[in-house]
């Protein structure tokens, strides 16, 4: 019962699309095939007209549906979506971090087989060269909490956030 009304409370909360909540849920949904479900579902109707970061995260939320994916067609139609909508979302606003950020994790956590690690370096050192640039606390939140438990990042790198 609990887990039901906890899943109708996360669906009200992402219909809204409210960032928070969406950046909140997309690191719950990499260990949870329903969080990742649901994410993609309240994603669904956001397009390449929507704001980039909206964008972005329905491109990274896609990667995530291929996960936990059963098919290997299924797993490489929503990567290969999933990729495209965050390349777009990157070339909309190249100089966002939270974007950036999700690019990375993305490729980070793309298996090598897919061949989608190329901008690792690239989005590697923006993040380092812009973090204390941004004024919003809760990016900054996210964006050093994706630091912390990354691999890419050696200790005195993860000091600089």
């Amino acid at each position: 019962m609990k887990s039901f009304i906890a899943s109708i409370l996360l669906m009200v909360s992402l219909l809204g699309l409210n960032l928070s909540e969406i950046r909140n849920n997309f690191i719950l949904a990499s260990d949870s095939k329903e969080v990742s479900e649901k994410l993609y579902t309240a994603l669904e109707n956001i397009t390449k007209e929507s704001k980039p970061i909206l964008v972005a995260y329905k491109g990274a939320s896609a990667t995530l549906k291929a996960k936990h994916s059963k098919t290997i067609k299924q797993k490489k139609e929503y990567f290969k979506k999933g990729v495209e909508y965050l390349e777009f979302s990157v070339e909309k606003a190249p100089k966002n971090i939270e974007i950036r950020c999700l690019r990375l994790s993305v490729q980070e956590h793309s298996p090598k087989i897919l061949k989608y690690k190329s901008k690792i370096e690239e989005d590697k050192q923006f993040l380092i060269d812009h973090y204390k640039k941004n004024t919003n606390k809760a990016i900054k939140k996210f964006v050093k909490d994706y630091v912390a438990q990354s691999s890419l990042f050696d200790a005195s790198e993860k000091k600089l956030f």
